[in-house]
């Protein structure tokens, strides 16, 4: 029985050596350097698949009425979108030409796009009350798409995390703001830290501390060479960065490298 045990750990140790062995990368906000694309488009959703990275990663807000629209900044077009209703905002532009789309549009997209994950930010929101909403509505609208396995959380508010956590405690959910060990992270229920790659520079030990804790691992964003060859060599899932066929010829060359020693 000891023996049975003993080859189930080695065997659990090398899936987990395994699990780490290319560290994966997430278009931050999606592919939208790319020709016709922007910012947390549906275009740069499309192109981060096209490019064959692991995600790609989207912003989302709560409008006054309710509408989870996907856009990184509190405003657009001079209008704070917590402050406005959805009908004043719709048909507001992207700079490529499309329409601000609301998460159901996104996820309508990405469920096309099977081989791509989402990761979903969730935005800090002013209130608590607000907060716990647009937890609840996106965590709902995800399962209604039926898209649990391919949708990840992340977030600037423990609070959100927390939600997130109670509301849908199978899911991927990380944290952003680089300032909690992974130790703590695990005891609130997360499954990953997703923090600012000097962060790393500061606690190079947390990419360890997180992996024998069951963590995954994230870096954000990550746009030069030399900061993304240091987070590969330090073995991070992931690489956030504005520049992912860049970092995606990085980390298959490492790969490569990895089988032939």
């Amino acid at each position: 029985m000891n023996t049975k045990k003993l080859f189930i750990t080695c065997v659990c140790s090398l899936f987990m050596l395994a699990a780490h062995a290319q560290t994966q990368v997430i278009a931050h906000r999606g592919f939208w350097k790319a020709e016709g694309s922007a910012q947390n488009s549906i275009t740069a959703l499309k192109k981060a698949a096209e490019a064959g990275v692991y995600g790609s990663e989207f912003d989302v807000q709560l409008t006054a009425d309710g509408v989870i629209v996907v856009n990184h900044d509190e405003t657009i077009a001079g209008l704070t979108i917590g402050k406005t209703p959805y009908n004043k905002l719709k048909d507001l532009k992207l700079k490529n030409g499309e329409t601000l789309p609301t998460l159901a549009d996104y996820l309508k997209a990405g469920k096309q796009l099977p081989d791509i994950r989402l990761i979903l930010e969730i935005k800090p929101h002013p209130t608590q009350a607000q907060e716990d909403e647009i937890a609840a509505s996106a965590v709902k609208m995800v399962k209604e798409y039926g898209m649990e396995k391919q949708v990840e959380y992340i977030s600037f508010s423990m609070n959100i995390c927390e939600q997130i956590a109670r509301l849908a405690p199978d899911a991927e959910i990380a944290y952003l703001e680089g300032d909690v060990t992974p130790q703590e992270i695990k005891a609130k229920g997360l499954t990953g830290i997703d923090y600012p790659y000097d962060a790393f520079n500061k606690h190079p030990e947390w990419v360890k501390e997180a992996h024998e804790l069951g963590l995954k691992v994230n870096a954000w964003t990550v746009n030069k060479e030399s900061d993304m060859q240091k987070l590969i060599d330090l073995k991070v899932d992931y690489l956030t960065t504005d520049h992912p066929l860049k970092a995606k010829a990085l980390t298959e060359t490492q790969e490569a490298s990895n089988r032939t020693k």
